[in-house]
Protein backbone atom coordinates (compact mmCIF):
# COMPACT_ATOMS: atom_id res chain seq x y z
CA UNK A 1 0.00 0.00 0.00
CA UNK A 2 1.60 3.47 -0.88
CA UNK A 3 2.35 5.59 2.22
CA UNK A 4 1.09 8.98 2.27
CA UNK A 5 -0.04 11.38 -0.08
CA UNK A 6 1.92 14.41 -1.47
CA UNK A 7 -1.52 16.35 -1.07
CA UNK A 8 -1.96 14.98 2.44
CA UNK A 9 1.44 15.62 2.83
CA UNK A 10 1.51 19.13 1.91
CA UNK A 11 -1.35 20.14 4.83
CA UNK A 12 0.97 18.48 7.62
CA UNK A 13 2.18 22.29 8.40
CA UNK A 14 4.32 21.60 11.83
CA UNK A 15 5.99 18.85 13.38
CA UNK A 16 2.88 18.09 16.14
CA UNK A 17 1.18 17.56 12.59
CA UNK A 18 2.79 13.94 12.04
CA UNK A 19 1.91 12.12 15.51
CA UNK A 20 -2.05 13.48 14.53
CA UNK A 21 -1.94 11.72 11.26
CA UNK A 22 0.42 8.60 12.95
CA UNK A 23 -2.00 7.95 15.38
CA UNK A 24 -4.84 7.01 13.07
CA UNK A 25 -2.21 4.71 10.77
CA UNK A 26 -0.35 2.77 13.94
CA UNK A 27 -1.56 0.22 16.09
CA UNK A 28 -2.57 1.05 19.16
CA UNK A 29 0.08 -0.47 20.81
CA UNK A 30 2.75 0.42 18.56
CA UNK A 31 1.35 4.30 19.12
CA UNK A 32 1.66 4.03 22.25
CA UNK A 33 4.90 2.56 22.59
CA UNK A 34 6.52 5.84 20.60
CA UNK A 35 4.12 8.82 22.50
CA UNK A 36 4.29 7.54 25.47
CA UNK A 37 6.48 7.92 28.74
CA UNK A 38 7.17 6.50 32.20
CA UNK A 39 4.54 6.08 34.88
CA UNK A 40 2.07 8.58 34.53
CA UNK A 41 3.82 10.63 31.86
CA UNK A 42 4.26 14.10 33.85
CA UNK A 43 7.40 14.67 32.57
CA UNK A 44 6.09 14.14 29.01
CA UNK A 45 3.82 17.55 29.84
CA UNK A 46 6.90 18.91 32.40
CA UNK A 47 9.10 19.10 29.50
CA UNK A 48 6.69 21.17 27.19
CA UNK A 49 5.45 23.48 30.22
CA UNK A 50 8.71 24.74 30.60
CA UNK A 51 9.36 25.63 27.47
CA UNK A 52 6.20 27.25 27.07
CA UNK A 53 6.81 29.55 29.78
CA UNK A 54 9.80 30.70 28.32
CA UNK A 55 9.65 33.81 26.37
CA UNK A 56 12.01 35.44 24.01
CA UNK A 57 12.47 39.23 23.13
CA UNK A 58 13.44 39.90 19.52
CA UNK A 59 15.81 42.95 18.39
CA UNK A 60 14.59 45.14 15.19
CA UNK A 61 15.82 47.17 12.15
CA UNK A 62 19.01 44.36 12.29
CA UNK A 63 20.31 43.64 8.59
CA UNK A 64 18.93 39.71 8.96
CA UNK A 65 19.38 39.56 4.94
CA UNK A 66 22.27 36.94 5.38
CA UNK A 67 20.76 34.94 8.37
CA UNK A 68 22.43 31.24 8.74
CA UNK A 69 21.21 28.82 10.76
CA UNK A 70 24.71 26.44 10.15
CA UNK A 71 26.25 24.85 13.39
CA UNK A 72 29.91 23.21 13.84
CA UNK A 73 29.45 20.27 15.82
CA UNK A 74 32.63 17.69 16.78
CA UNK A 75 34.33 19.23 14.20
CA UNK A 76 31.58 18.75 11.57
CA UNK A 77 29.61 21.94 9.91
CA UNK A 78 25.65 21.06 9.95
CA UNK A 79 22.90 22.93 7.63
CA UNK A 80 20.83 23.40 10.60
CA UNK A 81 20.93 23.14 14.48
CA UNK A 82 18.96 20.28 15.68
CA UNK A 83 19.46 16.14 14.66
CA UNK A 84 17.48 13.04 14.57
CA UNK A 85 17.94 11.56 18.19
CA UNK A 86 18.21 7.73 18.69
CA UNK A 87 14.98 5.70 18.95
CA UNK A 88 15.07 2.05 19.56
CA UNK A 89 12.67 -0.21 17.32
CA UNK A 90 12.15 2.35 15.08
CA UNK A 91 11.95 -0.33 12.23
CA UNK A 92 9.40 -1.89 13.95
CA UNK A 93 7.31 1.82 13.49
CA UNK A 94 8.12 2.29 10.21
CA UNK A 95 9.72 0.18 7.58
CA UNK A 96 13.42 0.17 7.23
CA UNK A 97 12.78 3.58 9.21
CA UNK A 98 16.32 3.89 10.24
CA UNK A 99 17.95 3.94 6.68
CA UNK A 100 15.25 6.28 6.04
CA UNK A 101 15.83 9.02 8.74
CA UNK A 102 19.72 7.85 7.96
CA UNK A 103 19.52 9.06 4.41
CA UNK A 104 17.33 12.31 4.74
CA UNK A 105 19.55 13.63 7.48
CA UNK A 106 22.37 12.83 5.17
CA UNK A 107 20.36 14.79 2.22
CA UNK A 108 19.07 17.68 4.33
CA UNK A 109 22.63 18.20 5.89
CA UNK A 110 22.00 17.45 9.68
CA UNK A 111 23.26 15.01 12.15
CA UNK A 112 21.31 11.35 12.67
CA UNK A 113 22.31 9.12 15.76
CA UNK A 114 21.42 5.34 14.88
CA UNK A 115 20.31 3.36 18.29
CA UNK A 116 21.97 0.31 19.90
CA UNK A 117 18.63 -0.73 20.17
CA UNK A 118 17.32 -0.81 16.38
CA UNK A 119 16.81 -3.66 14.15
CA UNK A 120 18.93 -2.41 11.44
CA UNK A 121 23.26 -3.32 11.75
CA UNK A 122 25.53 -0.26 12.31
CA UNK A 123 27.10 -1.26 9.29
CA UNK A 124 23.82 -0.97 7.10
CA UNK A 125 23.59 2.48 8.41
CA UNK A 126 27.43 3.43 7.79
CA UNK A 127 26.60 2.71 4.32
CA UNK A 128 23.61 5.19 4.20
CA UNK A 129 25.29 7.67 6.09
CA UNK A 130 29.04 7.46 6.66
CA UNK A 131 30.48 9.17 9.36
CA UNK A 132 27.13 9.42 11.63
CA UNK A 133 26.71 8.24 15.10
CA UNK A 134 25.62 5.80 17.61
CA UNK A 135 24.32 6.09 20.60
CA UNK A 136 23.80 2.94 23.23
CA UNK A 137 24.30 1.08 26.16
CA UNK A 138 27.48 -1.52 27.25
CA UNK A 139 28.14 -4.15 29.09
CA UNK A 140 30.23 -3.12 32.38
CA UNK A 141 32.67 -5.70 30.85
CA UNK A 142 36.17 -4.30 29.83
CA UNK A 143 36.40 -6.61 26.90
CA UNK A 144 33.09 -6.29 25.29
CA UNK A 145 34.01 -2.64 25.85
CA UNK A 146 36.63 -2.69 23.68
CA UNK A 147 35.23 -5.00 21.00
CA UNK A 148 31.90 -2.58 20.69
CA UNK A 149 34.07 0.45 20.18
CA UNK A 150 35.70 -0.98 17.33
CA UNK A 151 32.56 -2.53 15.91
CA UNK A 152 31.24 1.51 15.82
CA UNK A 153 34.42 2.58 14.38
CA UNK A 154 35.04 0.07 11.84
CA UNK A 155 31.06 1.07 10.72
CA UNK A 156 32.74 4.46 10.13
CA UNK A 157 30.72 6.16 12.79
CA UNK A 158 32.49 9.57 14.11
CA UNK A 159 30.59 10.06 17.57
CA UNK A 160 29.73 7.37 20.18
CA UNK A 161 26.89 8.86 22.69
CA UNK A 162 27.37 6.81 26.05
CA UNK A 163 22.90 6.57 27.17
CA UNK A 164 24.14 6.82 30.79
CA UNK A 165 20.71 7.26 32.19
CA UNK A 166 19.10 3.93 31.63
CA UNK A 167 20.53 1.95 34.65
CA UNK A 168 17.28 0.10 34.80
CA UNK A 169 14.34 -0.16 33.00
CA UNK A 170 11.64 2.09 33.51
CA UNK A 171 7.70 1.30 34.63
CA UNK A 172 6.05 1.78 31.41
CA UNK A 173 2.45 1.26 32.51
CA UNK A 174 0.83 2.37 29.19
CA UNK A 175 2.54 -0.16 27.17
CA UNK A 176 0.85 -2.50 28.95
CA UNK A 177 -2.25 -1.29 29.10
CA UNK A 178 -1.82 -1.08 24.81
CA UNK A 179 -0.27 -4.33 24.50
CA UNK A 180 3.02 -3.65 23.77
CA UNK A 181 6.09 -6.47 25.25
CA UNK A 182 9.47 -6.38 24.80
CA UNK A 183 10.50 -9.26 24.18
CA UNK A 184 7.28 -9.21 21.36
CA UNK A 185 4.84 -11.09 22.71
CA UNK A 186 2.45 -12.21 20.06
CA UNK A 187 -1.65 -11.86 21.88
CA UNK A 188 -5.00 -12.57 20.47
CA UNK A 189 -5.50 -8.53 20.71
CA UNK A 190 -2.42 -7.37 19.56
CA UNK A 191 -3.29 -9.11 16.54
CA UNK A 192 -6.86 -7.75 16.32
CA UNK A 193 -5.29 -4.39 17.00
CA UNK A 194 -2.35 -4.57 13.72
CA UNK A 195 -5.54 -5.96 11.57
CA UNK A 196 -7.56 -2.93 12.26
CA UNK A 197 -4.65 -0.79 10.57
CA UNK A 198 -4.00 -2.16 7.66
CA UNK A 199 -1.95 0.32 5.76
CA UNK A 200 0.91 -0.40 8.76
CA UNK A 201 0.57 -4.21 8.83
CA UNK A 202 1.55 -4.42 5.22
CA UNK A 203 3.60 -1.64 4.75
CA UNK A 204 5.82 -2.08 7.91
CA UNK A 205 5.06 -5.43 10.03
CA UNK A 206 4.71 -7.96 7.12
CA UNK A 207 7.39 -5.72 4.37
CA UNK A 208 9.65 -5.74 7.44
CA UNK A 209 9.40 -9.42 7.99
CA UNK A 210 9.82 -10.22 4.40
CA UNK A 211 12.67 -8.09 3.76
CA UNK A 212 14.68 -8.79 7.28
CA UNK A 213 13.01 -12.04 8.77
CA UNK A 214 12.71 -12.40 12.57
CA UNK A 215 13.71 -8.81 13.39
CA UNK A 216 16.65 -8.87 15.69
CA UNK A 217 18.19 -6.09 18.34
CA UNK A 218 21.18 -5.85 16.19
CA UNK A 219 23.75 -3.45 17.94
CA UNK A 220 23.66 -3.99 21.71
CA UNK A 221 26.56 -6.63 21.52
CA UNK A 222 29.82 -7.02 19.33
CA UNK A 223 28.47 -10.26 18.15
CA UNK A 224 24.96 -11.28 20.03
CA UNK A 225 21.82 -10.29 17.74
CA UNK A 226 18.69 -11.52 20.06
CA UNK A 227 15.65 -11.58 18.49
CA UNK A 228 12.84 -9.49 19.72
CA UNK A 229 11.03 -12.39 21.05
CA UNK A 230 13.89 -13.49 23.36
CA UNK A 231 14.61 -12.69 26.91
CA UNK A 232 17.86 -11.79 25.96
CA UNK A 233 16.93 -8.15 24.87
CA UNK A 234 15.76 -7.59 28.62
CA UNK A 235 19.24 -6.15 28.27
CA UNK A 236 18.81 -3.29 26.58
CA UNK A 237 17.06 -1.25 28.99
CA UNK A 238 21.48 -0.85 30.36
CA UNK A 239 22.93 -2.58 33.18
CA UNK A 240 22.55 -1.70 36.99
CA UNK A 241 26.47 -1.91 37.88
CA UNK A 242 27.56 0.25 35.03
CA UNK A 243 29.37 3.21 36.58
CA UNK A 244 31.70 6.33 35.77
CA UNK A 245 34.91 3.49 35.40
CA UNK A 246 33.07 1.37 32.62
CA UNK A 247 32.82 5.33 30.81
CA UNK A 248 36.63 5.71 31.28
CA UNK A 249 36.98 2.40 29.43
CA UNK A 250 35.07 3.65 27.06
CA UNK A 251 36.83 6.61 26.74
CA UNK A 252 40.06 4.71 26.43
CA UNK A 253 39.10 3.11 23.42
CA UNK A 254 37.36 5.19 21.62
CA UNK A 255 39.29 7.48 19.60
CA UNK A 256 36.13 9.77 17.96
CA UNK A 257 33.61 12.40 19.89
CA UNK A 258 32.24 10.52 23.04
CA UNK A 259 29.26 11.88 24.78
CA UNK A 260 27.53 11.80 27.58
CA UNK A 261 23.80 11.23 27.38
CA UNK A 262 21.56 11.80 29.79
CA UNK A 263 22.54 14.29 32.35
CA UNK A 264 20.57 16.24 34.72
CA UNK A 265 22.93 17.19 37.21
CA UNK A 266 25.94 19.99 36.61
CA UNK A 267 27.92 17.40 39.03
CA UNK A 268 27.44 15.20 36.17
CA UNK A 269 28.68 17.31 34.11
CA UNK A 270 31.84 18.13 35.89
CA UNK A 271 32.35 14.58 35.96
CA UNK A 272 31.78 13.67 32.08
CA UNK A 273 34.61 17.14 31.81
CA UNK A 274 36.51 15.46 33.84
CA UNK A 275 36.28 12.04 32.04
CA UNK A 276 37.76 13.90 28.78
CA UNK A 277 33.84 13.86 27.57
CA UNK A 278 33.42 15.52 24.36
CA UNK A 279 29.92 16.43 24.92
CA UNK A 280 27.35 16.17 26.81
CA UNK A 281 23.60 15.55 26.12
CA UNK A 282 21.17 17.55 28.68
CA UNK A 283 18.11 15.25 29.03
CA UNK A 284 15.33 13.37 30.80
CA UNK A 285 15.25 10.24 27.85
CA UNK A 286 11.97 12.79 26.88
CA UNK A 287 10.29 11.36 29.83
CA UNK A 288 10.54 7.50 29.10
CA UNK A 289 13.15 6.92 32.32
CA UNK A 290 12.33 8.70 35.78
CA UNK A 291 8.65 10.10 35.83
CA UNK A 292 8.43 13.25 37.94
CA UNK A 293 12.55 14.44 36.76
CA UNK A 294 13.45 18.26 36.08
CA UNK A 295 13.10 19.34 32.34
CA UNK A 296 16.61 19.67 30.57
CA UNK A 297 15.49 23.26 30.20
CA UNK A 298 15.64 24.18 33.84
CA UNK A 299 18.95 22.87 34.60
CA UNK A 300 20.50 23.59 30.86
CA UNK A 301 22.30 26.72 32.10
CA UNK A 302 23.90 25.54 35.19
CA UNK A 303 25.15 22.62 33.65
CA UNK A 304 26.58 24.86 30.98
CA UNK A 305 28.25 26.69 33.10
CA UNK A 306 30.21 23.22 34.38
CA UNK A 307 30.59 22.41 31.01
CA UNK A 308 34.00 23.86 30.04
CA UNK A 309 35.14 23.53 26.61
CA UNK A 310 32.34 20.48 25.67
CA UNK A 311 29.50 20.37 23.24
CA UNK A 312 26.39 21.09 25.08
CA UNK A 313 23.27 19.32 23.47
CA UNK A 314 20.02 19.14 24.99
CA UNK A 315 17.04 17.17 24.02
CA UNK A 316 13.22 16.37 25.35
CA UNK A 317 10.23 17.62 24.12
CA UNK A 318 11.00 20.25 21.40
CA UNK A 319 9.06 20.41 18.32
CA UNK A 320 8.88 24.02 17.24
CA UNK A 321 11.40 26.15 15.64
CA UNK A 322 11.07 28.28 19.02
CA UNK A 323 11.99 25.78 20.91
CA UNK A 324 15.21 25.00 19.51
CA UNK A 325 15.68 29.18 19.47
CA UNK A 326 14.91 28.88 23.04
CA UNK A 327 17.32 25.26 23.98
CA UNK A 328 20.01 27.42 22.13
CA UNK A 329 19.87 31.08 23.72
CA UNK A 330 19.79 28.41 26.98
CA UNK A 331 23.61 27.84 26.40
CA UNK A 332 22.97 24.47 23.66
CA UNK A 333 24.81 24.22 20.42
CA UNK A 334 22.28 21.70 19.24
CA UNK A 335 18.78 20.10 20.28
CA UNK A 336 17.90 16.45 19.58
CA UNK A 337 14.22 15.68 18.40
CA UNK A 338 12.96 12.45 18.24
CA UNK A 339 9.00 11.31 18.27
CA UNK A 340 8.18 13.83 15.32
CA UNK A 341 10.64 12.33 13.08
CA UNK A 342 9.82 8.55 13.80
CA UNK A 343 6.22 9.33 13.33
CA UNK A 344 6.97 10.93 9.71
CA UNK A 345 8.82 7.30 8.53
CA UNK A 346 5.92 6.17 9.46
CA UNK A 347 3.85 7.96 7.48
CA UNK A 348 5.82 8.31 4.50
CA UNK A 349 9.25 7.36 4.73
CA UNK A 350 12.29 9.82 3.84
CA UNK A 351 9.40 12.12 1.49
CA UNK A 352 7.60 12.71 4.94
CA UNK A 353 10.59 13.21 7.02
CA UNK A 354 12.59 15.13 4.50
CA UNK A 355 9.20 17.23 4.85
CA UNK A 356 9.68 17.12 8.89
CA UNK A 357 13.18 18.27 8.67
CA UNK A 358 12.17 21.23 5.73
CA UNK A 359 9.36 22.37 8.05
CA UNK A 360 11.59 23.10 11.04
CA UNK A 361 14.38 24.55 9.59
CA UNK A 362 11.71 27.09 8.05
CA UNK A 363 10.64 27.78 11.47
CA UNK A 364 14.37 28.50 12.77
CA UNK A 365 14.89 30.67 9.78
CA UNK A 366 11.45 32.60 10.64
CA UNK A 367 12.46 32.59 14.01
CA UNK A 368 16.03 33.61 13.84
CA UNK A 369 14.84 36.66 11.27
CA UNK A 370 12.10 37.83 14.09
CA UNK A 371 14.61 38.20 16.46
CA UNK A 372 16.78 40.03 14.88
CA UNK A 373 20.05 37.50 14.90
CA UNK A 374 21.71 36.14 12.19
CA UNK A 375 23.80 33.24 13.54
CA UNK A 376 22.96 30.52 15.91
CA UNK A 377 25.68 31.46 17.94
CA UNK A 378 24.63 34.71 18.15
CA UNK A 379 20.97 33.73 19.50
CA UNK A 380 23.00 33.20 22.93
CA UNK A 381 23.25 36.37 23.52
CA UNK A 382 19.44 37.27 23.07
CA UNK A 383 17.53 38.57 26.31
CA UNK A 384 15.09 36.16 27.31
CA UNK A 385 12.12 36.82 30.15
Amino acid sequence: MPGISSARLKQILNLNDFEAQARKHLPRAIFGYVQGGADDGTTISHNREVLNRIRLIPRILRDVSACSQKVTLFGQRFASPFMIAPMGASAVVAHDADNAMAKAARAARIPYILSANAITPIEEIGQSYPGCWFAGYQKPDESNIERMVKRVADAGFTAYFLTADVAVGSNRENNKRNGYTMPFRPTARLAFDMARHPSWLYRTGLKTVCQRGVPRISNIDPVERPSIFSSEIDAVTGYASFSWKHAEMIRRYWKGALIIKGVLSPEDAKLARELGADGIVVSNHGGRQLDCAVSPMEVLSAIKAESGSMTVLVDSGFRRGTDVVKGLASGADAVLIGRPFLYAAALGREKAITRAIGLLQREIHIDQCLLGVETCEALKEIAQA
